[in-house]
């Protein structure tokens, strides 16, 4: 018998290591995190990316138990951050906030030092606004007919402000340019701040700009609004058309955001990420403020977001085909 016995020590010893690999990681994923996380924002500080960051990770201190620090790096169009991002270590302490300005990227960019898909991980999606198309308020126009009108009059004449090459904000002027068959000059900034505030000053024309950053100074009288960007109105801006009822069919462009984490990030670790920005997202007083901003909240797990992301890459391919966007422009 005790031959027996230690026969199967060995196999006894085998099946506990095993279990002991298998669990570690779960483990691990349960003490996460024992110090503060970054997280690169590769936008600069005042903008949608950078608000919903802060908030995002202040519910994570919260329900972590550690600090979620905000790190803004913004520049290149997302791309000087996100390459910080993709080159530090894959342990779960550096997460990326990324938009649909990364999806654009792959195809606009595509000799970045980095490649979304392969170079991170998708953890969790966290929501999308409308954007609205607003111009400075001295341009003698009411209404997005008079607009279209005035660009195609004036060839090249007018402008358009962004937060850079790639970002929602200069591919929506991009597809508008396209699909209303108008030139307009497209002048990008390092950030949303600098664009906004020559929009508003009256320097630039025109810019596309979140519906939660841009309505207040609307409502202030400091820019007319022409149309919002979703195929339904704003509930933040129902007096204001889309541009699809304005005049241009079919037209759509948002702006969404969510967290990527460097490539081999624990499993685990990027699946309670994804758990716990579910439940921000959930919460019924996140949802009403959300929705008082002009945001909608967009809950996945982490397959349902890799797909997502791989849809909106193919997506915004095709824009940059059809439209002739380029990276300099």
């Amino acid at each position: 018998m005790r031959h027996g016995i230690q026969r199967a020590r060995p196999a006894i010893r085998a099946w506990m290591t095993a279990a002991l690999v298998v669990a570690a990681p779960w483990a691990g994923a349960q003490d996460y995190p024992t110090r503060p996380v970054r997280v690169i924002v590769p936008f600069a500080a005042g903008g949608p990316a950078d608000v919903y960051a802060r908030f995002v990770a202040g519910r994570l201190q919260e329900a972590l138990g550690q600090g979620f620090v905000v790190d803004n790096r913004p520049g290149a169009g997302s791309v000087i951050g996100t390459d910080a991002a993709a080159k530090s270590p894959a342990d779960g302490y550096t997460l990326l906030l990324m938009s649909n300005a990364h999806t654009v990227n792959e195809s606009l960019i595509p000799n970045k030092p980095y490649q979304l898909m392969r170079d991170f991980t998708p953890v969790a999606a966290i929501n999308y606004s409308d954007l609205v198309l607003v111009t400075r308020s001295g341009l003698p126009v009411d209404d997005l007919g008079q607009l279209i009108a005035m660009a195609k009059s004036r060839p090249g004449a007018l402008s358009y402000a962004s937060s850079g090459p790639g970002t929602p904000y200069h591919m929506a002027g991009e597809l508008f340019k396209a699909m209303a068959g108008v030139s307009i000059l497209h002048i990008p900034y390092r950030g949303s701040a600098g664009a906004r505030t020559d929009v508003l000053g009256g320097q630039v024309d025109m810019m596309f700009d979140a519906v939660p950053t841009m309505s207040e100074h609307v409502r202030a009288g400091k820019v007319k609004a022409m149309a919002t960007t979703g195929l339904a109105r704003s509930a933040v801006m129902p007096d204001v058309p889309t541009v699809d009822q304005a005049g241009v069919p079919k037209y759509e462009a948002t702006i969404w955001l969510g967290l990527m984490a460097p490539k081999g990030t624990p499993p685990a670790i990027v699946e309670r990420l994804n758990a716990e920005v579910v439940k921000i997202a959930s919460n019924p007083d996140v949802i009403r403020a959300w929705k008082a901003q002009g945001a909608t909240p967009m809950t996945m797990n982490v397959a349902d977001f890799t797909r997502y992301m791989n849809d909106d890459i193919a997506k915004w391919a095709r824009v940059v085909k059809i439209s002739g966007a380029k990276a300099d422009q």
